[in-house]
């Protein structure tokens, strides 16, 4: 069976996932600190699970992943947008910002600081305009509209090589508001190649 999950839906649950946050008056399907571990599911429950937003307002964001490759089945998709660390801290709840970086410390061939478990990176997207859905409450038509003709053309270039964009063409633009990184998850299983 598939089951999904969205982490700290906020405002914003998603159908055909089991939807947690912090948060009672956004009516989650479950309530649950996500400071608090273990989460309240069983050992390689979900297919896909997304973090929307929400791992840098946590404490221990390592811990987080930690518990979300548990709960995660074998080849499981983990789905994680945080602020880039070039626009990290525009809320007052954030914790950190993150960078192109945050994949190595999951690679069993990172030296500096491997977690213990693996996720496969399978795609990175650095977004300049990043939650639209929030945005068309505050920004007029216009302004809203062109930001996003804007973004699209640095989301282009930047994403040719987001090493680079992160480092150095950032700081040209004004920041990134976004970045998102695909992880497929691996477990190692009798038989199985990862």
């Amino acid at each position: 069976m598939s089951y999904k999950l969205n982490l700290g839906c906020g405002m914003f649950k998603k159908e055909g996932y089991i939807n947690v946050d912090i948060v009672s008056n956004t009516t989650p399907d479950i309530l649950c600190d996500l400071n608090k571990f273990p989460y309240p599911f069983h050992d390689d429950k979900f297919t896909v699970i997304e973090a929307n937003h929400v791992l840098e307002h946590l404490y221990e964001p390592f811990k987080v992943m930690k518990e979300l490759y548990r709960i995660s089945q074998h080849k499981g998709i983990i789905i994680i947008r945080v602020p880039h660390f070039s626009r990290g801290f525009t809320h007052p709840e954030h914790k950190r910002g993150f960078d192109v970086t945050f994949p190595y410390y999951f690679n069993p061939d990172f030296k500096g600081g491997y977690q213990g478990f693996y996720l496969k990176l399978e795609k990175m997207r650095l977004r300049w305009f990043a939650q639209e859905y929030l945005k068309k409450d505050v920004l007029s038509k216009f302004v809203f509209y062109l930001a996003k003709l804007a973004s699209l053309i640095i989301d282009f270039i930047s994403n040719l090589s987001p090493f680079f964009t992160s480092r150095i063409l950032c700081f040209l633009v004004g920041g990134f508001e976004e970045i998102e990184f695909y992880f497929r998850v691996l477990k190692r299983r009798d038989n199985d190649e990862i």
